[in-house]
């Protein structure tokens, strides 16, 4: 990280030109790639108060002379919380377009609502790669970062485009989103109430000695609370009716991954029990890949989800009454679960440039539900094997991988598997249920 000191800097503060080179600078080295109008570009805003540098909030300041500038040492403090991100660009999160999103105006001094941003940029310009065409050498970021240089395009059936950002800049963004939420939430509070007399690091004042207007450098935002089981028990489809609970769900922090905003109720689809706010981050990673209403792709992240995070996962899938009760997992994840680990033996692989390589692409079906045991079959195959010779790996009755579960959770997550068991089934309905409609995944919004 360079440590230069930037020309035309008084007092530890700097004109925003400086700043977008010095951001440049400091972030050559970054895994997320960043953009060098990071100050001076839309939807930066200097007017407003403050800019966002990835999830950091930076104040604005207006000199002498009427010229905008902000402090050296927080761009440095940004950058280097920027540089400590890791990112890997085969984890991807679908991030729109998605059915239902109300459009929002992206002028100057708006909000970031970075999704409807990305959005509304590719679907006047037609696509990442005209986009990219048509804005040579023109800079195009969201908090500093250039998303572009990452956002990945897939189309469905022929038809239907969808966009992708990696994991680790999406929860980038929702923290920048929330951390700007924050700031303007706690800066309309104090100009409403009486006070004249707070500490001038707290919140942007009038003037200071010199005549220059500020902006403090240091965030005042409300830290996240960690999720500590406060909606235990209770049911969705009357939770998400009350009136404030979007609100408390966005003061926790996710109970997954615990460092960004929560954004989502999740719960479970088969008993209807709240489980705990999640970022989108997490929430989409969790969420089944269906291909039709009974017809799961494995997708790499269920590696993520039973294997290198695993006591995560299943302590969250648990903190369903229903689930926790009869230890076992929601259809559609139990017959993800079934293919990925209790049928990963069974998967033939091919000779490849490096060895080898498993077959195909795994997908599990299932015929009946989970309210006929007796009747659920969950089947095994593989799409796309290159010499066409494999379909049907295994056919699971459902009792057997719920069985084969149990004895897998008890050895790879005890702690899990001791909070579960029979004698907790008071106050369970007698049948499992369906729920209301989730919207999770389509306009983003809470419930």
């Amino acid at each position: 990280m360079s440590e230069r000191v930037m020309p035309g800097c008084t007092d530890g503060l700097m004109p925003l030109g400086a700043a977008d080179a010095l951001w440049v600078d400091l972030t050559a080295d970054s895994a997320v790639p960043t953009a060098s109008g990071a100050f001076t570009r839309s939807p930066a805003h200097a007017r407003v108060g403050y800019v966002l540098l990835g999830a950091h909030v930076v104040a604005t300041v207006r000199a002498g002379g009427g010229q905008w500038s902000v402090a050296e040492a927080e761009v440095r403090r940004a950058a280097a919380e920027l540089n400590a991100v890791g990112m890997d660009r085969q984890d991807l999160v679908r991030v729109g377009p998605f059915r239902g999103a109300s459009r929002q105006e992206g002028g100057e001094g708006s909000p970031l609502r970075w999704r409807r941003r990305i959005a509304e940029q590719l679907q006047e310009s037609g696509g990442p790669e005209r986009a990219a065409r048509r804005d040579v050498g023109r800079p195009s970021h969201l908090a500093g970062i250039d998303w572009r240089q990452i956002l990945v395009e897939r189309t469905h059936a022929g038809t239907q485009r969808t966009w992708w950002l990696p994991r680790a800049v999406v929860r980038l963004l929702d923290a920048a989103e929330h951390a700007e939420t924050q700031w303007m939430h706690a800066v309309g509070t104090r100009r409403a109430s009486a006070a004249t007399t707070e500490p001038a690091s707290r919140l942007r004042q009038p003037s200071d000695v010199d005549g220059r207007q500020t902006t403090s450098p240091e965030q005042p935002t409300t830290a996240l609370r960690p999720y500590d089981a406060e909606l235990e028990g209770r049911l969705y489809s009357v939770l998400s009716r009350q009136p404030g609970t979007s609100r408390q769900v966005a003061g926790w922090a996710c109970a997954v991954c615990r460092t960004a905003p929560a954004a989502v109720l999740d719960h479970c689809h088969e008993h209807g029990y709240v489980r705990a706010p999640l970022c989108q981050s997490c929430n989409t990673q969790e969420r089944p890949d269906h291909l039709y209403s009974n017809d799961i792709r494995v997708a790499n992240r269920y590696t993520r989800l039973f294997d290198t995070d695993t006591d995560a996962w299943l302590a969250h899938w648990h903190r369903c009454p229903g689930c926790r009760a009869r230890t076992t997992l929601p259809l559609p994840h139990l017959a993800a679960w079934t293919a990925h680990t209790a049928c990963r033996s069974l998967r033939p692989t091919h000779p490849a440039a490096r060895g080898r390589k498993p077959c195909g692409v795994l997908r599990v079906s299932w015929t009946g539900s989970q309210n006929t045991p007796r009747s659920c079959l969950l089947t095994v195959t593989v799409d796309f094997c290159p010499s066409g010779e494999h379909r049907v790996l295994a056919q699971v009755p459902y009792r057997e991988a719920v069985e084969r579960f149990r004895v897998w959770l008890a050895e790879t997550a005890p702690a899990v598997a001791a909070a579960a068991g029979p004698d907790r089934l008071d106050d369970l309905p007698a049948q499992p249920r369906p729920v209301v409609a989730d919207t999770d995944g389509e306009g983003l919004s809470l419930f």
